[in-house]
Parts: structure tokens; sequence; C-alpha cells
């Protein structure tokens, strides 16, 4: 006898989709985020392919549909401990981490106002700072603010417990196990930036303007930590010579074997952001620049502006000088010369490396780079299967949720 109820593991735009088709067509739906909100990775962008959108855009039309589909439950802040069973019939143990924070929450912002600790943003990648109450991001799903307990002290806690006129502040809040019976996981977890700590040659994530290009992402986007002005980190002054390095840690055997796919595409994106923004030049340090199908009409685009200057060649090393400017080394591919150039700030283009890489998988089995690969009952979405684009990531969703139904009701 199957179950027929199905485990998303992961509220990315992947996990979103996949619990949104199972449970338009009548299935019990579970997403399980680590998180305190939905949306994943594009909630933290300024705008994402095809249309160049904001992420409200998509986002907020399917957390309206979750909130008007009382078959999908939603457990954020929350991690898969164990699973066991076989196809048709698990058992899933969860973590749910506290809160401190109950559904009376209108998200009035008044516990933020009590907070006076503040702490780097991991929304921001660091580039910007959260108070110990807070929410991540305007459209926030759940709307709903975090307390931040482990940062902060008795007395500021009981300040931020005392400004809530709503009794929404829980500071007896603890952490919580939920079991569930599922008959199919998809496992939806995305991905993350590959560390710069690695990249040791370009910096290792500590030169003062040399961001990758998702904190690049958070500089750019309204919501984040400049609203949305391009500044270099170490002064707030707008940098007039930038340079994007491609393949940081991507198509290396020393780091990540793999194309990441979207790096290209998205530092081309970048390039628009900053001649929207300003009358700087541009350079960008490429092996190859891979805008499949639809993306090359998009990069011929780009490459006519004139103050962009496109470098064939493989950057060997990044220092900065007294004033904290990089100054990059690359040998031209073409001309074979090798130079050394000072910029305001360089953009990092990390590859897409999956969540889970170096980590328990939450279930199933992983290939050798840490994608997830399909089992019989556990289907892998989005970019926990390979690197995708956002709309490649929807469709990934949509088949896994067929492939899910497909286990529950042929058991």
């Amino acid at each position: 006898m199957s179950n027929n109820s199905i485990l998303v593991v992961g509220g990315g735009f992947a996990g979103i989709t996949a619990a949104l088709e199972a449970a338009e067509v009548g299935y019990e739906v579970y997403i399980v985020e680590t998180n305190p909100y939905l949306g994943g990775r594009v909630a933290q962008l300024n705008q994402y392919f095809p249309k160049l959108c904001p992420p409200s855009c998509g986002l907020e039309i399917q957390f309206q549909r979750i909130k008007n589909n009382p078959k999908v439950k939603v457990l954020t802040m929350a991690s898969v401990t164990s699973v066991s069973g076989s196809a048709g019939n698990y058992d899933v143990m969860i973590t749910q981490r506290p809160r401190y924070v109950n559904e009376r929450c209108t998200a009035c912002g008044d516990c933020e106002k009590a907070a006076s600790t503040t702490v780097s943003s991991e929304f921001d990648f660091g580039v910007g700072t959260r108070k110990v109450a807070y929410k991540t991001h305007p459209f926030m799903f759940p709307m709903r603010y975090v307390v931040d307990a482990d940062n902060a002290s008795d007395s500021e806690l009981a300040a931020i417990r005392d400004a809530c006129k709503y009794d929404a502040v829980d500071l007896d809040d603890a952490a919580k196990t939920v079991e569930l019976k599922v008959g199919a996981i998809v496992v939806a977890t995305g991905w993350k930036p590959y560390d710069v700590a690695n990249l040791t040659n370009l910096g290792g994530g500590k030169l003062k303007n040399v961001v990758t290009n998702m904190q690049f992402e958070r500089l750019a986007a309204p919501n984040g930590p400049t609203g949305g002005k391009i500044l270099r980190p170490s002064d707030g002054v707008e940098p007039r010579k930038i340079a994007f390095v491609q393949c940081a840690g991507s198509r290396d055997q020393n780091h990540l074997n793999y194309c990441s796919y979207i790096c290209c595409m998205a530092s081309l994106k970048h390039v628009r952001y900053v001649r929207e923004r300003s009358d700087a030049n541009v350079t960008v340090f490429y092996i190859d620049l891979r805008t499949p199908g639809r993306y090359d009409k998009f990069k011929v685009m780009t490459e006519a502006d004139d103050k962009l200057t496109l470098v064939k060649g493989k950057v060997a090393a990044i220092v900065q000088d007294a004033a904290g400017n990089p100054v990059v080394t690359v040998e031209n591919a073409i001309t074979g010369i090798k130079t050394e150039e000072k910029f305001d700030m360089v953009v990092l283009a990390t590859g897409m490396q999956p969540s889970i890489a170096g980590l328990r998988v939450p279930a199933g089995a992983v290939d050798a780079d840490g994608f997830v690969i399909d089992g019989d009952g556990i289907i892998a979405a989005g970019c926990a299967k390979q690197p995708f684009d956002v709309m490649k990531t929807a469709q990934s969703g949509t088949a896994a949720a067929m492939r899910a139904i497909k286990t529950v009701v042929g058991r």
C-alpha cells in the first residue's frame, strides 16, 4: 500500500514548482526548507533570466498559490534528519529550529527597532548586515520575523519581546521533531556559490574590493545593502573600472570539474547592471563565453557596448595595492601577452556547487560532484540535479512532480 503524500526537500524555485504541480492535482505535499523563507537563490537575485524580471515577479505568484492550496504544508528552518523505508512508504524525521516568532507576527518591525545587535547578513552574502530580529527581504514568505537568539543577550531578547504589541515573540520556542510518512521524495536542495576561500590565487575572499557574482547581485538589488547602488565595499565609492573574471573555480580539476552553465550569462547581465547605473568601463576575462540558445541574442546586444572589453584569457592571479585596488594578472590567449591591470573592483563568477556537496545527503545518493542521483522513489530537481537557469529549474520541478506522482500511484 503506497502513501500518496509527497515530500519536497528544498523550497527554492524547483521545490516550489514541484510542490504546486503535485498539490494542484490533489496530492498532499510537504515542503521542508532550511532557511526562514521560501524562494531559494532566486529571492536573492536582482533580476533573473530570461526576461530580467525582479524575483518578486515570479515568486509572489507562487506564494499566492501556496497560500490558496491547503494541500501544501510548509516547514521552514527545518532539515531532514533521517529517511527509512522504500518507494511508496518512506518514514521521514525532520528537525525544525526555533524561530522565536509565532503566527501572530504582522511584520510591523517593532521587534527589529528594539534590537541593538547587528551581525553579518547571510542573505546578503556578507556584504550587508542585519539585526538579531530581522526579516530577510521585503517579499519574504512566510512574512514573519526571525529572532536570532544565539547572538542576542538576555536583556536584548526581553526588549525585543516587550516591543511586540501582538505577543508574537515567543522566547520559549524550542526545536521540534516532526515525523512524516510519504510515498515519494523530491530532493530540490539547490546550489551554493563555490567557496572563494579555496581560490587563493584570486585572493581567497580576503581582498577588499573583490566580490563574488552573488554578492554583486545583492549590491545591485534595490532591497540590498546599498539600495541598488554598485559601490566598492572598502570605501563606498562608485567604481569607474570593473573586471569580471569567468570560471572562478569552474572547469578546473582542482575545484569544480564542470561548467556551471549560468556564469557567463550572469556576468553579461551584470555588465548591463553596471552600464544602466554608470559610465564605468568594464572588462570581462573569459575562457569561452557560453550563452546557449535564446541567450545568444542577449550576448550580441551586450557585446555592442563600447564601454565593454572582452579578453579571452584565464586570470592567473589577483592581488591588491596599498589603496585596496585589485590588480589582475592575465595572459591574453589570442595575443600571448601577459599583463597586469589595476581595477577599482573585481567580480568573480564563482561556480554553482550543489548545496549538499560535502554534507550528508537528505535522501538518495550523490555523484562525485555532489549532485543528487535519481533513485526509485527519490527524484532530483533543479540545481540539486545539475546546473540550471531559472526557466530550466522550473521545468525540472514539473518533471520531478510528475515522477513523484507516478511513484505514489503506481504502487
